[in-house]
């Protein structure tokens, strides 16, 4: 799985971390932050969550036409100096006025722009690291591998949000509201590393930017070698691959729609539903570092069988003893019960993308060996079939629950409503990740392998675009939620949702497959 790759890909993978580790400790708090620091009703809060949502994803569209004339490299530059400015201004504790609702609009509008300029332009950069005929055959494994990068930032951001906040309540004796400013003020350090990592290592990738200029300068070290020029295409077959990748974009909006409940009903239900404490050996899932520790386990059992040297085996196997034996010691001073913040349930789903991409990865080979392997436009039906068994999931947890507004009135009024175990939601995450592991990555793999190469950078913008109109979608369930619909509806309408869009991806199926 790690061998092959070309290495300008760990550079830009790293870079990347840094920089989703700022943007998802922020995202896992911000939904909270908007009824706590400005009193907002559940509808109104899913709103302005789900519109940011969809200004981050949408803005890339302009940023890849702005990549395509003056360069990614560029791009990429400026979108972290943006993002910066605007994890800056979000930062600040402004109250809950006029004011700090405009200067809120204005931070993650900046946001927004900057991770338009970042995102997909990098990921196009990742693509053309494939392009090279030595690398062709590693470029869904590679998506798959900068994924996981992307999720190793995302995996401790919820525990970050929560402990920074933590300290400013009992240490600094902040107001819980301007609390959340500090797990905001996170994403700033972030990017101070990513831009680090993006410029240390910029010599294992400067092939790309190179291969972006008309002429290419030399320097006394090394030469910089332009990467091999794309065939042009036929108006023919540009016009059939665009229509392909629009079919596709249609898909994925309604995946996104439903995956990105994870920071609005899903949160909610988190809050409102779960139980609030934890003992035993479940309790431990809510330290990251036992998930971590499970981790090494998964990768190390990955090392002693597939290395074939004995030093390799040895070591994968003391990694395992370790892992191990930190498990054991910490179930062993388990003390009590642990609370649960509901913003920790978001580090489940990329803990399990880091954990399960190299079985994907090594199954999807064991398949490939085989000629069995799945195409990725199938992956990607497959992957939205998966999506609507982890809503039938909820759905079939949220039987016999009072409804949103209900359950709402009951905890104001000191109540103590039915709350489920937090395994429905822990399990449901498990499932949503098997799903995204089909779709994202490969869909992202599919636009960069399909994409005609003149418009490479409109078309990863598009990727995002649709993902954006179905962040803008996300408000939907939350609206249901503010209108007091009944759990099994909300969850039932994502599960429908999604069935529908994978019997669609399956009927053109063929279509797909002759461009990809």
């Amino acid at each position: 799985m790690f061998e092959g790759q070309p290495k300008g890909l760990w550079a830009l993978a790293l870079a990347n971390t840094g920089e989703r580790f700022g943007y998802y400790t922020m995202l896992a708090v911000f939904l909270l932050y908007l009824q706590a620091n400005f009193g907002w009703e559940p509808g109104v809060a899913t709103i302005v969550y789900s519109t940011f949502l969809m200004m981050v994803y949408f803005l890339p569209v302009i940023g890849g036409v702005a990549a395509d004339r003056f360069g990614f490299g560029k791009m990429v530059t400026t979108g972290i100096i943006i993002m910066f400015l605007g994890y800056l201004l979000l930062s600040l504790p402004l109250g809950s006025d006029v004011t700090a609702v405009a200067a809120m609009g204005i931070a993650l509008l900046l946001v927004s722009l900057g991770t338009g300029l970042f995102k997909g332009n990098l990921q196009v950069m990742v693509g053309r690291l494939y392009d090279e005929e030595k690398f062709s055959d590693k470029r869904d494994s590679g998506f798959s591998l900068f994924y996981m990068a992307i999720n190793i930032g995302a995996m401790f951001a919820p525990t970050a949000a929560i402990e920074i906040m933590r300290y400013a309540q009992e240490e600094l004796q902040i107001s819980v509201a301007d609390s959340y400013h500090f797990a905001f003020a996170v994403a700033c350090v972030s990017l101070i590393f990513s831009i680090f990592i993006y410029y240390i290592f910029q010599s294992t990738y400067k092939h790309v930017l190179a291969s972006e200029k008309k002429t290419v300068a030399k320097d006394e070290d090394s030469a910089k070698v332009a990467a091999p020029a794309a065939p042009e295409l036929s108006k023919e077959e540009t016009k059939e691959r665009i229509v392909c990748l629009c079919l596709v974009f249609a898909v994925v909006i309604f995946f996104w729609m439903a995956f990105h409940q994870n920071g609005n009903t899903l949160t909610l239900f988190a809050r409102d539903y779960t139980q609030t404490t934890s003992e035993g050996i479940q309790s431990m899932a809510f330290d990251v570092t036992n998930l971590v520790a499970c981790i090494f386990i998964v990768y190390g059992l990955f090392g002693l069988f597939q290395s074939t040297t004995g030093s390799g085996k040895s070591v994968s196997g003391l990694v395992i003893l370790l892992a191990a034996a930190f498990l054991g010691y910490k179930y062993y001073t388990l003390d009590g019960a642990v609370n649960i913040e509901a913003p920790i349930f978001q580090q489940f789903n990329p803990c399990y993308v880091v954990a399960l991409t190299p079985v994907s990865v090594a199954l999807f080979s064991w398949l490939g060996k085989k000629g069995k392997e799945p195409s990725s436009p199938k992956k990607i039906g497959l992957g939205m079939l998966v999506a609507a068994l982890a809503f039938c999931l909820m759905a079939a947890g949220s039987m016999g629950l009072l409804q949103p507004m209900d359950q709402a009135e009951a905890i104001k009024g000191a109540a103590d409503p039915a709350r489920v175990s937090a395994n429905w939601l822990i399990s449901t995450y498990l499932v949503l990740t098997f799903a995204e592991l089909l779709l994202s990555p490969i869909g992202i793999s599919f636009v960069s392998k399909v994409a005609p190469p003149k418009y490479a950078g409109l078309m990863m913008g598009l990727w995002f675009a649709a993902t954006a109109i179905g962040n803008q979608l996300v408000m939907v369930p939350g609206i249901l939620w503010g209108a007091n619909v009944n759990l099994v509806v909300i969850w039932g309408v994502l599960a429908a949702i999604c069935l529908v869009s994978a019997l669609f991806i399956f009927s053109i199926l063929k279509k797909l497959e002759k461009v990809a």
